[in-house]
């Protein structure tokens, strides 16, 4: 092994069998690939979205939920461009690592590693609080259920690439057929005067229900709607995770274009069809505004609560889903990064047989938990459920925008001065796409500071970046290895790109 030096970090030129150890299986398709985005999504459609009506009403959630859309579209474009480009399995931090240098690549995977180490903490927490309702067990079980929900998920996606394609696919499927039928039974029955405009404003500025309906479409103005901007989010957060898949993909360079906008297009109708109609059932748009489980509010308003728990499990499958596959990019986000250095390299390795990132998902999860478990301990039951549910959702949020700015960056630092590049697809929106995204990301950034409960979880991500950089700046910065995506962006993309 040799070292090189470069631009303050220094670079370990490492053998063939340092590859051969972190090895990875190529499966993936384009369905295999638009299952993978719209599982990890599709959570955000059974519940989070909803808590923005408080903040905007139902049309202030409409205009929300275009402007998250138009950011999101913006994206994806950015992201189906890049990823053919540049396909390393580092996703957003390979795309800033060739146009801003390892600091930059560092900071944005800094970013996408807070969502994805955060975002199934979140939504395993949210599977605790389901199964605990339909078997009726105390509140203080919940840990034992977090615990069985990581070790399940994390074992399928270590078994192989294979089995964790199918079950994303499996699940993910299951969860749109949830949602197409409670969208085919809310129809006959809704009301959307009555229920999805039934709330007003109070004398203390906040919302009223007002039993009648018929209310304002914007009853917070336009204000109003861009509060909503942050809890739009969840009707789109993690489709940006496809890019980690590629050096999983069979054919990167058409299939996760492909992908990507097929993902994205589900996504889309999925997502006025809820804000449509569960708002335009009983207990309307009021009662979603505060509900933890806004799907199976709908299905009890149009069926009864008899039915309970069979309705529970079937509203569970959408946070399966996106637990299995966040745990998925989890996984892959840190091995790249670890791959490179970046972290310490032994979390790169991958299973012998198997060829999945085995000890990267096991230490993702074991973060994860740890958190979880700490904040429960520590607060309390009501408390900690409440935080995890709330401080930790808001990290992983403002992550994610963080790393959607910088990802946005990377789009028009390439397109500028990478103009030779092969791009086997190219965004229609080009860079007023990537600009609108950035736009839209730091309005977002700014109505979550402005909340006070999503201040604490910005001071989180604050915690989290400042051991990260340290860590950087101290050890992780000298211990480099050039990995694909390194020598690719070292070459400014000149280079023919190696797979190994």
């Amino acid at each position: 092994m040799s070292t090189q030096k470069t631009s303050g970090v220094s670079y370990t030129v490492v053998d063939v069998a340092y590859f051969e150890q972190r090895a990875l299986k190529r499966h993936a398709r384009v369905w295999s690939l638009w299952a993978l985005g719209v599982g990890a999504v599709i959570s955000g459609h059974f519940s989070g979205w909803n808590l923005g009506l408080a903040s905007g009403g139902w049309g202030g959630m409409l205009i929300a939920a275009i402007l998250i859309a138009i950011m999101y579209l913006g994206l994806t474009f950015c992201i189906a461009e890049m990823s053919p480009a540049l396909p390393h399995t580092g996703a957003a931090y390979s795309f800033a690592r060739t146009t801003m240098g390892p600091w930059g690549g560092f900071i944005t995977g800094l970013c996408e590693n807070v969502e994805y180490v955060i975002t199934p903490a979140v939504v395993v927490s949210f599977i605790g609080s389901y199964m605990g309702s339909i078997f009726g067990t105390p509140p203080e079980f919940q840990p034992v259920y977090w615990i069985f929900g990581y070790i399940i998920f994390v074992g399928l996606n270590v078994v192989g690439v294979e089995l964790s394609f199918k079950v994303t696919l499996v699940v993910t499927l299951a969860a749109l057929a949830c949602l197409v039928a409670f969208w085919v039974s809310a129809i006959p029955v809704m009301d959307f005067s009555r229920w999805a405009l039934n709330i007003g404003v109070g004398p203390d500025g906040k919302a009223v229900e007002l039993p009648n309906g018929g209310g304002p479409f914007l009853p917070f103005g336009i204000g109003g709607a861009l509060a909503a901007m942050p809890f739009a989010v969840w009707l789109f957060l993690a489709i940006e995770q496809l890019p980690l898949a590629a050096e999983e993909s069979v054919d990167p360079k058409t299939d996760m274009p492909k992908g990507i906008m097929a993902g994205m297009a589900t996504l889309i109708v999925s997502a006025f069809m809820i804000l449509w109609l569960n708002s335009s059932v009983a207990n309307g748009a009021f009662g979603l505004s505060t509900s933890l489980e806004p799907l199976l509010d709908g299905f009890k308003a149009i069926y009864g609560t008899g039915i309970a728990s069979l309705l529970a499990l079937v509203a569970v499958v959408g946070l399966i889903a996106s637990f299995h596959t966040i745990i998925y990019a989890q996984g892959r986000q840190i091995y790249s990064l670890s791959r490179a250095g970046y972290f310490p390299r032994g979390l790169s390795v991958t299973h012998g047989g198997r060829k999945t990132p085995h000890v990267a998902m096991i230490a993702g999860a074991v973060v994860g938990l740890a958190i979880m478990l700490a904040i429960w301990f520590t607060l309390g039951v009501e408390a900690g459920a409440a935080a995890i549910g709330g401080t930790l959702l808001n990290m992983a949020v403002f992550g994610a925008m963080l790393s959607y700015v910088m990802q946005a960056l990377s789009f028009i630092l390439m397109r500028r001065n990478m103009p030779n590049i092969e791009r086997p697809y190219r965004s229609p929106f080009g860079i007023t796409g990537a600009v609108l995204t950035i736009l839209i990301a730091l309005v977002t950034i700014y109505f979550q500071l402005s909340d006070p409960i999503y201040r604490n979880g910005v001071l989180g991500v604050a915690i989290w970046f400042a051991v990260g950089i340290a860590y950087f700046a101290a050890f992780g910065r000298h211990k480099l290895v050039l990995s694909p995506e390194e020598e690719f962006a070292m070459s400014k993309g000149t280079a023919e790109y190696k797979s190994y």
